[in-house]
């Protein structure tokens, strides 16, 4: 019966991350660890790690989905890349310094009014659009947004994949589907930077329950991230939209159930 539960959690974890993965470079930590942790007792530092374990492979084939459909700036993603991951550290340093307080809705409440975004006013920038920015301006600006990011992430230690997503899009003038693809490629290393810091402190992980979040995580970010490639930008602007707002709603009862059984 154990087994049973925790294949049926896993899914709906898997699941849900998938989705907001292959639809908005939504990191899965939003979905996993709330849901490790209200309904298999997880600790939840572990939970994140695991989180972020699935990430890294549903981001990884998301990320080469995009790619082979042309919706990926490697270019200025792996400069926007560089800077979320120095200045992750350093909001972390700073973040240790200030009296403790609690950011952990944070993520959750962005990614529900991202949700409500996309759904009101579409992303309708093309990638025309996008070749209008010369060179030069998109790489500092890339630069900077990764400072922004890193910094905000790791000062709050959450959001990433919502931060990066409404940046490129609200921000840098990205086109939905390019904006989604550079995303999950800044993921994919960010996930794994931070899998491997979470096992190396926190200990090794139940490996069933990673198993199966990994494997779930990662078929439903693949079927996501098909759809989203094929789907024309009203459709996928909608559809994104209620992923999001979906999730929010989710894991924000999540979060209420966990502080009633506390």
């Amino acid at each position: 019966m154990e087994i049973f539960i925790t294949i049926i959690v896993t899914f709906f974890a898997g699941m849900g991350a998938g989705l907001g993965t292959g639809f908005a470079g939504m990191s899965a930590a939003a979905v996993i660890t709330p849901m490790l942790t209200t309904f298999l007792g997880i600790d939840p530092y572990v939970a994140v790690g695991i989180a972020l374990a699935s990430d890294v492979l549903a981001s990884a084939v998301s990320a080469y989905t995009y790619g082979k459909n042309k919706n990926l700036d490697i270019k200025n993603g792996l400069v926007m890349m560089a800077a979320v991951l120095v200045f992750t550290v350093v909001g972390s340093f700073v973040s240790s310094l200030l009296p403790a307080a609690t950011m952990g809705g944070f993520s959750v409440f962005m990614t529900f009014l991202l949700g409500i975004k996309f759904i009101v006013k579409p992303v309708m920038t093309t990638k025309s659009d996008m070749k209008s920015i010369s060179p030069k301006k998109r790489l500092i600006q890339s630069l900077i947004a990764g400072i922004v990011v890193g910094f905000i992430c790791g000062f709050v230690g959450a959001g990433g994949g919502m931060m990066m997503l409404l940046i490129l899009t609200s921000v840098l003038g990205y086109e939905l589907k390019t904006a989604v693809g550079t995303s999950v490629f800044i993921m994919t290393f960010t996930a794994l930077t931070g899998s491997i810091s979470h096992f190396a402190m926190g200990g090794a992980p139940d490996i069933l329950v990673m198993s199966l979040c990994i494997v779930f995580t990662l078929v439903w970010a693949r079927i996501a991230a098909v759809f989203a490639n094929k789907a024309d930008p009203k459709t996928l602007n909608r559809a994104t939209g209620i992923v999001l707002v979906v999730l929010g709603v989710v894991v924000m009862g999540f979060n209420i159930i966990s502080k009633v059984i506390g």
